[in-house]
């Protein structure tokens, strides 16, 4: 993986506890994460052939949003040199519940590159088993979602007309899905 690395030259323009807008020599402006450029997103399919969703309010745009289980690779004080599968089992556990006996990277990449140096690694979770509540941590309020994969296309629509977003990379997560449990 080709993880981001600090840009020589670039300066600190405001600097918050999670994020850090930053300017690279030419000027372009991005945002920086404060402990890791590397987020882990968990594509969780339960043996009865349900994809795990997450549904939280996000501030940064005001709405309930829909997304793949994920969370920051090394964002805690005390597992700052996480691996990117420990950080993916720790985070579908707190998310979910549910804890994955066999977990796969499946992509890569940056999905935001002109507003952010996140990276973003794609993880497939296979031989799911329920082992906690669930709903995150810290006062989260997760919701957690299991739809059929057959189901997931429609039942998004239903939720964005109902007013929640709708995070692109679930439509990426289900196409690993379907393959990985052998639907066309």
């Amino acid at each position: 993986m080709n993880i981001p690395r600090p840009i020589p030259g670039a300066t600190v323009l405001a600097k918050g506890r999670f994020v850090s807008l930053m300017r690279t020599p030419s000027g372009w402006e991005y945002l920086e994460r404060a402990h890791s450029p590397l987020a882990a997103v968990i594509i969780a399919v339960t043996p009865e052939g349900k994809l795990l969703l997450v549904e939280q309010t996000r501030p940064p745009i005001g709405a309930r949003c829909i997304e793949l289980p994920a969370g920051l690779v090394g964002d805690l004080e005390d597992a700052r040199e996480e691996s990117v599968l420990d950080a993916a089992r720790r985070e579908l556990l707190e998310e979910t519940g549910y804890d994955a006996a066999r977990m796969e990277i499946v992509a890569h990449g940056p999905p935001s590159p002109g507003l952010s140096s996140e990276y973003v690694v794609l993880v497939l979770a296979r031989e799911l088993t329920r082992s906690g509540p669930g709903g995150g941590v810290d006062g989260e309020d997760i919701v957690l979602h299991e739809i059929h994969l057959p189901d997931v296309p429609g039942w998004l629509a239903q939720k964005q007309t109902d007013g929640a977003m709708v995070d692109p990379k679930i439509f990426g997560g289900l196409w690993f899905a379907e393959r990985a449990v052998g639907c066309p």
